[in-house]
């Protein structure tokens, strides 16, 4: 895909517990017309999830979170958009894979034991998070000394690695994970330092903040209330270089990003 200009992901979860829309979406027929909705509002990307990576979220098996994606993921091969997999089991990985995914997702960065080997055995971008700690306690007092410096030396070190394991530089994308065992003035630090980031570490990054606490805490809104402080994070992050930005609002976000385009 062409990144000339920012690109928008559209979130579709098929879970029961996410944050935003959990149980919205958590049947085929119901994915499906979401994602439909979400490509006439103009994603770019669709990117389905079947686990919920939520502070204190519940584990799910590899079993079920497959039976949650994969029939979804057949069913949208015809709206002929790329489709992306947001998923840390390799299990998950190899059975998107097979139904035709175009892009791995995963929040720990191809950790996971035989998650590298599965995506460089796809000619298939991927995309390396960094998080600390797992998602279950993430959030319990999250600590740094220099938290740009570390966040920045991991996505360097998994990026080397995922190079040296056969995924070609140009299919890899990068992600800093705000919110994942970040606190406000931690992701509100990484925020501030994105372009540098970019710079540094040569690759196009994606960003998620849409609806998230970090935005709650600085507007004071619940999460149904969180779209235009997601659109206008959307848009700092395309003007510090951003090149995909996860959002649940597209609509919202594809305007933003046009007036930036034509008056910028």
């Amino acid at each position: 895909m062409s990144l000339a200009r920012p690109l928008v992901m559209g979130i579709l979860n098929v879970t029961p517990d996410s944050f935003s829309d959990g149980g919205n979406f958590d049947t085929c027929s119901k994915a499906v017309a979401h994602a439909e909705a979400l490509v006439n509002a103009g994603a770019d990307i669709i990117d389905i999830g079947g686990e919920s990576t939520r502070p204190g979220a519940t584990l799910v098996s590899v079993e079920d979170e497959i039976a949650r994606v994969v029939p979804v993921i057949s069913a949208l091969k015809s709206l002929n958009v790329p489709l992306s997999i947001d998923t840390r089991r390799p299990g998950v990985m190899h059975a998107a894979l097979e139904a035709g995914i175009d892009l791995i997702n995963d929040i720990a960065a191809l950790e996971e034991q035989g998650a590298l080997e599965a995506a460089a055995s796809a000619q298939v971008a991927v995309c390396l998070m960094h998080k600390r700690g797992e998602p279950q306690s993430m959030q319990t007092a999250p600590e740094y000394d220099d938290v740009v410096g570390e966040v920045t030396r991991y996505l360097a070190h998994r990026r080397d690695i995922a190079e040296a394991a056969g995924i070609s530089r140009d299919r890899i994308l990068l992600d800093p994970g705000f919110g994942f065992g970040k606190n406000l003035d931690h992701n509100i630090a990484l925020f501030k330092a994105m372009h540098q980031m970019i710079v540094e570490l040569d690759r196009p990054f994606l960003i998620g903040v849409s609806r998230k606490s970090m935005l709650g805490q600085i507007t004071g809104r619940p999460v149904a209330e969180r779209v235009i402080a997601s659109a206008a994070a959307a848009l700092l992050a395309a003007q510090a270089g951003a090149s995909v930005v996860r959002v649940h609002d597209v609509r919202e976000t594809v305007d933003a990003l046009k007036i930036l385009a034509a008056l910028q």
